[in-house]
């Protein structure tokens, strides 16, 4: 009996201890966030983000036409991303910028936590936290206040829980598909929830074969419930469509930063992590099913086709091979760790479980407080063209403008429609975005004069290092204004 209450204990002393390193990779996560809060407010489309949300609770409407451009205004658009919009804008209202950039913080730590929690059930916590820790840094330039953030927590949930069923030979939690409902609301990425349960499912098969048809039939019930359950969207089927127009390589996917191919040069860590991981499942010979091989190709193709979903190798890959490490190399399982003896730090821990867990509430609450106080974030200057709208304000310039494209978005959030912005999944199209980035060519100031005619443009408003510029001087426009981050320009009298 007192071995048995022995067992017990120690089980129990383990877990807790694996709790507080989960926790421990999550605060180590949020604050180093939040000593770099500012960077989380650099993307532009962040402004328009805030503002979708802010229309939408005022107005509790969805809209189905463009409201926020003069070029495109009354054209089909909808906010298929409403929910994380909600999410940003209740932040905002709550606590300005500084209540967002918490939000988001919140969000990335609590992947983070279930990362480590995930891995951690296969291998040594320690081992867990550091390959957690490592990930969270290499996909630290996706940490932008944008609805995706959102959908972290999601996705490495979904990967672990689909992947350990199909370990354990069981039907992946009904209960999933609840997540699928959230993901689809909060960010178009929905869709790799389809492509996650496949491998999963092929990975099943690979294990069982056909031995067990009831087990196959239950899965593949799960497989075909997945886009349905992705249905359940206020714009239904529109919002799978929207997602497939960018997938599918519209005009805009290469002229966007975020979905050019990988680029080495400029993501060296990413690049050397990534060699790193591969160079050691080759040299380890580790065995792995070849669904599993074929999603850790699947994952390597999507970070070299679009450098924003780099994530999805970092983060998930780790969770799909944890078992075969685990099972391959023993001493670095959570099995092996659970029955060690216990040293006396991991004791302290996990006999204080409540104290640490508790200080660790006060330490986040704390950091939030101070996020929302005394930082005062605002969004890039190379973002806001705050001097430039208050010099627009105060000057009463009127008219359509014609916009730098990083400066859609705060037109949007200040009530000014746009030239172009960042909503080019469904907008700008048709030739539209060729043709704006054609007139910054060497040849386009006739395609400028021709824009600044067919709409109607009465001034302008370009980053200062918009490669227009010299074409308005040569058209007769007058600069009205201009700073380190932005210029007006004004047509000549």
């Amino acid at each position: 009996m007192d071995n048995a209450q022995a067992s017990v204990e120690t089980a129990a002393n383990a877990e807790r201890t694996r709790l507080i390193f989960c926790l421990l990779a999550a605060c180590i996560t949020a604050a180093t966030l939040a000593a770099f809060a500012g960077s989380t407010l650099q993307d532009p489309d962040s402004w328009w983000q805030v503002r979708a949300g802010l229309d939408f609770l005022a107005n509790r409407t969805f809209p189905t036409v463009d409201p926020y451009s003069h070029t495109f205004a009354g054209q089909p658009w909808i906010a298929k991303e409403w929910l994380g919009q909600i999410f940003l804008a209740l932040a905002y209202r709550v606590g300005g910028w500084d209540g967002v950039v918490t939000l988001i913080i919140a969000a990335i730590g609590l992947a983070v936590f279930l990362m480590a929690w995930f891995l951690s059930a296969w291998l040594r916590p320690i081992l867990s936290v550091g390959l957690t820790l490592l990930a969270a840094f290499l996909i630290a330039p996706i940490y932008t206040a944008r609805p995706h953030v959102f959908t972290l927590p999601i996705m490495v949930t979904w990967t672990a829980l689909l992947f350990r069923a199909s370990a354990e030979e069981r039907v992946p939690p009904w209960w999933l598909l609840a997540l699928v409902v959230l993901w689809a609301n909060l960010h178009a990425t929905f869709t790799l929830s389809f492509v996650i349960a496949g491998f999963a499912g092929l990975d099943l098969l690979a294990r069982i074969g056909l031995s067990k048809p009831a087990l196959l039939a239950k899965w593949i019930a799960f497989g075909l419930l997945c886009p349905l359950a992705g249905l359940i969207h206020p714009y239904g089927v529109k919002a799978i469509l929207a997602t497939f127009s960018v997938a599918s390589g519209n005009e805009a996917v290469p002229l966007i930063l975020e979905w050019l191919p990988f680029n080495a040069p400029e993501q060296p860590s990413q690049e050397i992590a990534m060699l790193a991981a591969l160079f050691g499942l080759l040299v380890s010979r580790l065995r792995l099913g070849w669904p599993k091989a074929l999603f850790i190709v699947f994952t390597v193709h999507m970070l070299l086709a679009h450098m924003r979903f780099a994530y999805l190798f970092f983060l998930l890959v780790p969770i799909v091979i944890a078992v075969e490490i685990a099972e391959q190399y023993p001493s670095l399982s959570a099995v092996a760790w659970l029955w060690e003896k216990r040293d006396r730090v991991e004791k302290f821990f996990a006999r204080r479980i409540y104290a640490i867990s508790g200080a660790a509430a006060v330490l986040l609450v704390g950091m939030a407080l101070i996020l929302s106080g005394a930082y005062q974030l605002t969004p890039s200057p190379k973002t806001s063209a705050s001097g430039a709208l208050a010099f627009a304000r105060d000057h009463h310039l009127s008219g359509n403008v014609l916009n730098s494209y990083n400066f859609g978005g705060t037109l949007i959030f200040h009530d000014i429609k746009t030239y172009i912005d960042g909503r080019t999944d469904q907008l700008f199209l048709a030739g539209f975005t060729k043709t704006d980035d054609a007139t910054g060519h060497s040849d386009g100031k006739p395609l400028l004069e021709a824009q600044l005619k067919k709409y109607a443009i009465g001034w302008a408003l370009l980053t200062a290092d918009d490669t227009r510029i010299p074409f308005f001087t040569e058209l007769g426009w007058k600069r009205a204004y201009a700073d380190e981050y932005a210029v007006i320009y004004l047509p000549g009298t």
